[in-house]
């Protein structure tokens, strides 16, 4: 690869032959099978070719269609473990590299950037990229004053890129939405779409960054590398070792899946409460898992700013669905918006649905799983069940679409982990409404003075559906 693809008819050339190819397999396949071979074969061998090029073709285009690939490798944990094994393969290297920008390039911009004699900011300088993502590449470095920091470098032509590929990926979503079972493509490439802008805004990153690196300077559990230089196109953090989270989940041992799986349940809810930022790009190749023992966390480019916090109707809702308040729970909703104005839903069918949502928190540890996700995700794509039927009826408000990304891609990745994570103790700790003494016992909520509910459940009585479809 010489360069970032720019050209807009190069992009789409190759993103469009995507479906075509998807078709061309599927007539090969219903070929070998007039001739005799078993189905189950040609099947097995359909899915190894179409994730082999689907996600080749992602990787090495960067911009927006590598971002669109990495948000669809957090929910590789809802597969069906027959053809699960070929998607995971292609999805993780999405998750940890992608094809080099030459050095060449490199050079070029560090020049137009920090100004022609840049080398003179480093002691050293890798030409060879650490690591490779959507939109740009990190070179492991040593700066003047002699720490080791990571360069990230924005691919010339990255915010064209990124434009151009996801308006190319929305025009086939229903072809690429079936190899996720359970995931709405077009809303999430539509949500892509406004967060482009801010992630190609390196200051606006390393303001994110500076702010979390600050606030977790010195925590026992979770380490955030400093940022020693930003400008354009061009941002300089301390260095981190350690051993990614992909790497955890291919091959480690349960206590570091469990350890990490905790870990990573507390920033989601405490990184939030402490800095009013939500780190909204929860996929494993933003995480280590240092020598030390704490969560390593990087890449702030994608952020929700919520100066108060997660919203306090969610821990509300959690709650009181946790307690069995059904008209309270369904009162949340509908001033929050899910339930619109001109819908009546029963409330204790909402309730029901929301049962997967409260699973992990009613146990003391939950354990997560591909085979669990797996099983809600399919009560939800029945067309058949309750839950799919209610949740067409439901509605996800804007303020809360990057919430609900960030809370089903964490989910994928526990399922990832396969972590035993004591969920509950974490919503008690950080989420606003949700601890048990914000809510009295006769359901009423003492934050907004809700009435209390006219009817209840004993509480709750067992999975049902998939978590965190209105979360």
């Amino acid at each position: 690869m010489s360069d970032l693809p720019r050209k807009a008819v190069t992009r789409t050339a190759k993103l469009a032959a995507l479906p075509l190819g998807f078709a061309s397999r599927t007539a090969l396949g219903l070929g070998k099978r007039l001739g005799g071979r078993p189905a189950e074969a040609i099947a097995a061998e359909l899915q190894q070719r179409t994730a082999e090029q689907l996600f080749s073709t992602l990787g090495s285009l960067k911009g927006g269609a590598m971002k669109f690939g990495q948000a669809m490798s957090v929910f590789e944990s809802v597969l069906p473990e027959d053809v699960a094994g070929p998607y995971r393969a292609a999805l993780t290297k999405l998750q940890e590299a992608a094809p080099p920008m030459p050095a060449a390039t490199v050079h070029k911009v560090l020049a137009q950037r920090l100004g022609e004699e840049w080398r003179d900011l480093f002691v050293e300088f890798s030409d060879k990229p650490a690591a490779a993502a959507s939109i740009g590449q990190v070179h492991r470095a040593v700066w003047h004053d002699g720490r080791e920091v990571a360069v990230k470098v924005q691919y010339p032509g990255a915010g064209e890129a990124l434009l151009s590929d996801l308006a190319q990926l929305g025009r086939f979503a229903r072809v690429l939405g079936p190899l996720v079972p359970g995931m709405e493509v077009k809303p999430l490439i539509a949500e892509m779409r406004e967060r482009v802008a801010e992630e190609l805004d390196y200051a606006l990153e390393a303001e994110a960054q500076r702010a979390y690196a600050a606030e977790f300077a010195g925590d026992p559990d979770v380490c955030v590398p400093d940022v020693v230089h930003q400008c354009e196109q061009v941002l300089v953090t301390e260095w981190m070792d350690g051993t990614p989270l992909a790497a955890v989940i291919r091959e480690g041992a349960q206590d570091d899946r469990d350890h990490v799986g905790q870990l990573l349940a507390r920033f989601l809810f405490s990184g939030t409460a402490r800095t009013g930022l939500l780190h909204a790009d929860p996929h494993p190749g933003n995480f280590r898992l240092l020598d030390d023992g704490r969560l390593g966390v990087m890449d702030f480019g994608t952020v929700n700013r919520l100066p108060e916090g997660l919203p306090e109707p969610i821990g509300v809702a959690l709650r009181t669905t946790l307690e069995g308040h059904v008209d309270t729970v369904y009162t949340v909703l509908r001033e929050e918006g899910f339930v619109r104005p001109d819908v009546e839903l029963d409330p204790e069918a909402v309730y029901d649905y929301l049962q997967p949502l409260i699973e992990p928190a009613v146990v003391e540890s939950f354990p997560f799983s591909r085979e669990w996700l797996r099983k809600q995700t399919a009560t939800l794509a029945d067309r058949r069940s309750p839950a799919y039927q209610l949740g067409k009826q439901l509605n996800l408000p804007p303020s809360y679409l990057l919430i609900h990304r960030v809370w089903l891609s964490t989910i994928g990745v526990l399922c990832q982990l396969g972590a035993h994570v004591r969920l509950r103790d974490e919503l008690e700790d950080w989420l606003p409404g949700f601890a048990a003494d914000e809510v009295e016992e006769d359901g009423e909520i003492e934050a907004d003075g809700a009435e209390p509910p006219e009817t209840e459940k004993s509480g709750p009585d067992g999975p049902a559906a998939v978590a965190g479809t209105v979360a």
